[in-house]
């Protein structure tokens, strides 16, 4: 896998997404709480301001509308910081939209540790597993440009509630545009024997950096892109703990209940093997430069090449 230079945020190609499904099918509306600019939204308030509404600083009201603009029979894509999306408005999701399975969209920019500058009260390290909990909500967190648009439009064709992780930080395009993807299923990168490494988000680039490294040491490692967290492949995860010596997850996220719980889950009903993280370690963020604060947390590729040699 040959990374490509150009980096773009997916918070980013989330907005040019919606442009895009907004003129494929009507029924889609936009919310907002006062954050356009920042989730890019706002390009599709200008092209289409009847299907836009910004409903302001009242994110559970912003919920519980687009709850009900569901029952009417639109297709509501709800967006705020992920730190307000799953953490302030957590008991409209849970009563208003997943309780009564209604078709809405949550997309969630400025996830994890890489919010960076904002500081631990805008670093939302727990959402993945808020919001993989609840019964009847899909969880999705892409790793690049491509992924990402993919997921925005496949997401309007499942009927119910859906979130989805997405980063402030530009990040390297790793897919080109005929890359298939699939609801549920985990992309494999790579034939390494030695460890398989699974990501999501921003780590996946750094995993692949380690990866890239790791071969020129005699270590070959394959790298598993996890962006469908709720459902999960647990196909994938098998066949990679039968197929190499060493798993190791690796998320910008608690390591309690995110990506690694997620796997140990399958790993101990299916397959009982150990697997090592690399997250957050129960510990709230600091406010830092984005790279530094990957660096300082041990979620970048260094960390991933030390845990592996």
């Amino acid at each position: 896998m040959i990374m490509k230079e150009e980096k773009k945020a997916t918070r980013q190609s989330y907005g040019e997404m919606l442009e895009v499904l907004g003129d494929e099918n009507k029924d889609i509306v936009v919310l907002d709480a006062d954050l356009s600019t920042a989730t890019k939204t706002v390009n599709f308030a200008k092209k289409y301001p009847d299907r836009f509404f910004d409903i302001g600083i009242a994110e559970a009201d912003m919920m519980g509308t687009a709850a009900g603009l569901a029952t009417c029979g639109k297709i509501p894509y709800a967006s705020t910081f992920a730190v307000f999306a799953a953490g302030r408005a957590y008991d409209q999701i849970r009563n208003s939209i997943c309780y009564p399975k209604l078709n809405v969209k949550i997309c969630a920019t400025h996830a994890g540790i890489t919010v960076g500058e904002d500081g631990a009260t805008h670093q939302m390290l727990e959402d993945l597993a808020l919001m993989r909990t609840l019964p009847n909500m899909k969880v999705f967190c892409p790793s690049d440009d491509v992924q990402t648009k993919w997921i925005i439009k496949e997401i309007s064709k499942i009927d119910g509630p859906c979130y989805v992780r997405l980063c402030r930080l530009s990040t390297p395009i790793i897919y080109d545009e005929n890359q298939k993807f699939e609801i549920g299923k985990m992309i494999q990168i790579g034939d390494g024997t030695d460890a398989t490494v699974f990501a999501t988000g921003v780590t996946v680039s750094e995993a692949i950096k380690a990866q890239e490294e790791l071969k020129e040491k005699g270590v070959n490692i394959r790298v598993v892109d996890v962006c469908s967290i709720k459902p999960i492949d647990e196909e994938m995860i098998i066949k990679c703990a039968k197929e190499t010596k060493r798993l190791i997850s690796v998320e910008d996220h608690s390591v309690i209940g995110g990506l690694g719980s997620s796997i140990s889950e399958v790993l101990i009903q299916k397959y009982p093997t150990k697997l090592e993280f690399i997250g957050i370690n129960d510990t709230f963020g600091k406010s830092g430069n984005a790279q530094e604060l990957m660096k300082y947390f041990k979620l970048d590729k260094d960390a991933i090449i030390d845990k592996l040699l």
